[in-house]
């Protein structure tokens, strides 16, 4: 995960306003790339990743080979059977792919009671333009979740 979110979470470290903010969570989080890369852009944040109790371990390696252990933890839990970490941002990254729609509604609707009044939510995937004739990556990572999960796939802008 973490070559295929690298670029976009060098872009989030960028472009997102994190100066006027304080914590964040990476929902999902694998290895950490996402925090990491944060985390070295603005050193008065702390935050860290929520993903399955197994992924804890190398996410604490990785973390600890940027030397960000001071200021990002692991949250273990699951998306659906436990609350979502609160922080004035939470991003889900290539996580809404993997659901049916309703199970997307769901996980959209615990991250907005996790997050505090002027929080945000950063979602990323690989969208689809609206007339789905574009976007060929999009559409075959749309393919490739149609195959390995009950019911996942991507999605468009609208």
């Amino acid at each position: 995960m973490t070559g295929v979110s690298m670029a976009a979470a060098q872009a989030i470290a960028r472009q997102f306003p994190w100066r006027e903010r304080r914590t964040f969570i990476d929902l999902g989080a694998a290895q950490g790339a996402l925090p990491v890369q944060v985390a070295l852009a603005y050193p008065h944040l702390t935050g860290g990743g929520f993903d399955l109790p197994v992924v804890g371990p190398i996410f604490d390696e990785y973390v600890a080979a940027n030397g960000q252990q001071d200021r990002l933890c692991f949250y273990p839990g699951d998306f659906f059977r436990d609350p979502i970490p609160s922080a004035d941002v939470l991003v889900m990254g290539h996580i809404l792919h993997d659901w049916n729609f309703e199970e997307k509604r769901a996980l959209l609707a615990k991250c907005h009671a996790a997050l505090p009044p002027r929080g945000c939510l950063i979602v990323y995937d690989t969208i689809i333009d609206d007339e789905r004739r574009q976007n060929a990556f999009g559409l075959l990572m749309s393919l490739n979740m149609l195959i390995e999960t009950p019911g996942g796939f991507d999605y468009t802008g609208a």
